[in-house]
């Protein structure tokens, strides 16, 4: 994907643009509104994890028809097949060939709902398309669509009929969010504005393919410092040395949260990263891949209760850069 990077006003005039047609959909979710908009820019992938009910698969959509491009939308099933999701190649009998069917991951957005009620042999096809944006079906390769975003949601894998997403398919996810209850003035207005219908019947898209491929690439061109690159690989390591966790982050979570610090700056009208920026995005982009060792403790002796404790905690003892002459 090669495209021209776009002037500050312009990018900003965009971002706000999409932020507001999004916030007018997700009533007082802000912060999962600009997380769901880096990981788009940062070219990532997106897994909103919650309860039924909360606005899960509205976000999602609401993200999707901000851009005039293709979406799909695959719901996840027990049954469904890997064949459902990548397509398959299908024998013309006229012709003597075989043709391939694109399946529903050829589009620029695809929103896969309740992707862990899935079994994980269906979930391994994403794997490919996330992380290579090609789909290799009977020893032919095909190539995604540029820019090509996952967008999953999944409920807590306490509720019934639901599977683990396997670490391999966690990791291809740049960021994990949780939507949350609404607080009692957010849930009224929701009440008030959708007694004539949904808001996303009046959304409209806010740009198009060639301009979103502009804002990706106006995002990769944001510096990044060598103290700040060094910082968030000390984040990440100390993740791998951690005694309350039996699973630290990869090396792909390390590129991952300095792609998503890149689009934090941009949106935030800045054309370079702050350690702030991997601060603000380190729980969200790091925790989804790592796991607890059972009834794991802080140095104190308190149990542990979550992922997200851990790497807030770590982030906190990681000595922050100083800015210096030599960057």
């Amino acid at each position: 994907m090669s495209a021209e990077p776009m002037g500050a006003e312009e990018f900003g005039e965009l971002a706000s643009s999409i932020r507001l047609a999004m916030n007018g959909v997700m009533d007082g979710k802000p912060d999962a509104v600009d997380t769901a908009l880096a990981v788009l820019l940062a070219e990532g992938h997106l897994l909103i994890e919650d309860v039924p009910g909360v606005g899960k698969t509205m976000l999602a959509r609401a993200l999707a028809r901000c851009i005039d491009g293709s979406v799909n939308r695959i719901q996840f099933t027990p049954d469904l097949l890997p064949a459902d999701i990548t397509g398959v190649s299908v024998y013309r009998q006229q012709l003597g060939t075989f043709e391939f069917t694109p399946g529903p991951i050829f589009a620029h957005i695809v929103i896969g709902d309740e992707i862990n009620r899935a079994s994980p042999k269906t979930q391994s096809a994403l794997l490919e398309c996330m992380e290579e944006g090609l789909v290799t079906v009977d020893g032919h390769t095909h190539a995604l669509a540029a820019p090509f975003l996952v967008v999953a949601t999944q409920n807590p894998i306490e509720m019934e009929g639901t599977y683990a997403l396997p670490e391999a398919q966690r990791d291809r996810f740049m960021a994990r969010i949780s939507i949350g209850y609404p607080d009692a003035e957010s849930e009224a207005r929701m009440v008030r504005d959708r007694e004539h219908g949904s808001p996303l019947e009046r959304l409209a898209p806010v740009i198009d393919v060639t301009g979103l491929r502009r804002m990706i690439a106006t995002v990769r061109e944001i510096y990044v410092s060598p103290a700040v690159e060094r910082y968030a690989v000390a984040i990440v390591q100390a993740t791998r040395e951690e005694p309350a966790l039996r699973l630290g982050a990869s090396p792909r979570a390390t590129l991952q949260l300095v792609r998503a610090a890149r689009a934090r700056a941009a949106m935030d009208g800045r054309d370079f990263v702050l350690p702030d920026d991997i601060d603000a995005l380190a729980t969200t982009v790091l925790s989804h891949r790592m796991l607890l060792v059972p009834r794991a403790q802080h140095p104190d002796g308190r149990p542990a209760r979550s992922v997200d404790e851990v790497v807030e905690r770590i982030v906190a003892a990681t000595t922050v850069p100083v800015p210096s002459a030599g960057g």
